[in-house]
């Protein structure tokens, strides 16, 4: 019968750059994952550090290699979206590489100050401010204006936001407006709920920013849901942008830079194909041709990458704490975790992982449903994004078996509920940061332990 090695071997191109078998042991990105599940024990969560890194750098790379290569004559700005990570290690290492950010909502502008306070971040920093905005999120806004934050950047998202900056804002600011793209058409609504109305743009600027010295609109802005794909869906959707920059721009001479938002995807199967130099290259040519046939100068271009920034550094791993046989043929792994609670992606959206055995690759394989452990019937993972089912090695007798779903470090632990209180008081795993020193040395750190029966307690009131 065939290994676990053998059916890997034959169904993708394996090794990959990030993943590699020793002795019957998976390692990611190098680390040798057994190692550290002796030394932490499971279920976990980890952090690679130098990915994030490296993830930054290339795509700043190739925005700069497609201005270059097309003579465009404005500049590329790389700013991280917060909300797909808010972790201090995830931000000061993002940080490290001479980027920006982005916001979404008040308490955004705390993690601000404090990097700030730890001089991660200094008062040249963009911050673009995103999001449908109450009165906290416009005060901690106005607060970071008045105190010399000049390019901190609002972004309009409704027609009546304009009113918190001219009560609050003591001095000169820039602004940038977002316009509502269409949805996809098998979506259920027709346009995006975020962002000025694409017909109430110009008469937005020219009722209340045109003549108003306070404000200066800097940028527009620019999003839609399923990133950027090489679809006429995409292509329409930025011309559209694009063409309602350069009409703006002829009445508006301070407007120079449009933020096209993020979306490039990561890795959910180890089939994965996308030509990220391609994609960028046709980006800047048809941003650049639109311009040159509107003669207006074309934009500086902001990108807000959260997903592509920290998804692939992360990952989760379980053991296999028991096979169940339910029927003939419906046999079960059980996890020691849960799917709803430590990647509800998984669960609410059938969003599916890279899934690899971290051990027993020698063994023989068969097909598996994967288990969780809430009391909830749709707690499980039973397909691939390459296959509508999931193979695994056999456990033999006396033997432990580990696995991994990787690529896991964007959104899931803010949709869980980090540190909080879960469905069947699941606990949310220890989570470990992983990096590599001065040398190239494997560093490892516990940044949290397994949460406790004493903390949620105290969450459901039953500890002071």
């Amino acid at each position: 019968m065939q290994s676990y090695v053998d059916l890997i071997d034959q169904t993708f191109d394996f090794p990959t750059e990030e993943f590699r078998v020793v002795n019957n042991e998976l390692h990611f990105n190098e680390v040798p994952l057994m190692d550290i599940i002796k030394e932490y024990g499971t279920p976990l969560k980890l952090t690679y550090l130098p990915k994030i890194s490296e993830h930054i750098q290339y795509a700043k790379q190739i925005f700069n290699d497609a201005i270059k290569k097309f003579r465009y004559k404005g500049s590329y700005t790389y700013c991280y979206c917060t909300k797909s990570s808010h972790f201090q290690f995830v931000l000061e290492e993002a940080l490290k590489n001479n980027i920006h950010l982005e916001t979404s909502s008040s308490y955004d502008i705390a993690i601000v100050k404090e990097l700030y306070k730890r001089e991660k971040i200094n008062k040249d920093t963009y911050v673009i401010c995103n999001g449908y905005k109450r009165e906290l999120y416009t005060s901690y806004i106005s607060e970071l204006l008045n105190d010399g934050f000049h390019n901190c950047v609002p972004i309009l998202d409704n027609l009546r936001e304009l009113d918190a900056y001219d009560k609050l804002v003591n001095t000169d600011m820039q602004i940038g407006i977002r316009i509502a793209a269409d949805e996809e058409p098998n979506f259920e609504f027709y346009t995006s709920r975020l962002g000025i109305r694409y017909n109430d743009v110009i008469e937005l600027y020219k009722t209340r920013i045109a003549n108003n010295p306070k404000y200066k609109l800097k940028m527009l802005h620019f999003f839609i849901n399923t990133g950027m794909k090489d679809s006429a869906y995409y292509w329409s959707e930025l011309s559209r942008f694009v063409y309602k920059y350069c009409e703006l721009k002829k009445i508006c001479p301070e407007l120079d830079t449009i933020d096209i938002g993020g979306g490039f995807p990561i890795k959910t199967s180890l089939t994965f194909e996308y030509d990220y130099q391609y994609m960028v290259e046709q980006v800047i040519e048809n941003i650049q041709w639109i311009c040159e046939k509107n003669l207006v100068p074309v934009p500086h271009i902001f990108t807000e990458f959260g997903s592509y920034t920290v998804g692939e550094s992360g990952a989760t791993i379980y053991s296999i704490l028991d096979e169940k046989l339910q029927n003939d043929k419906e046999l079960w792994y059980m996890i020691d975790g849960s799917f709803i609670t430590h990647l509800p992606d998984s669960w609410g959206m059938n969003q599916k992982y890279i899934m690899l055995a971290v051990n027993n690759w020698d063994n023989p394989y068969h097909k598996v449903n994967l288990g969780g452990l809430t009391c909830d019937s749709m707690d499980y993972y039973n397909s691939e994004a390459h296959t509508s089912e999931v193979f695994l090695p056999v456990i033999e007798e006396n033997e432990k078996l580990y696995i991994g779903f990787f690529h896991t470090g964007a959104y899931q632990e803010s949709l869980g509920g980090y540190g909080g209180i879960q469905h069947c008081l699941i606990p949310a795993p220890k989570h470990v940061i992983i990096d590599r020193d001065a040398n190239g040395k494997i560093t490892t750190r516990l940044f949290a332990p397994e949460q406790d029966s004493e903390s949620m307690l105290k969450i459901l009131g039953y500890r002071q």
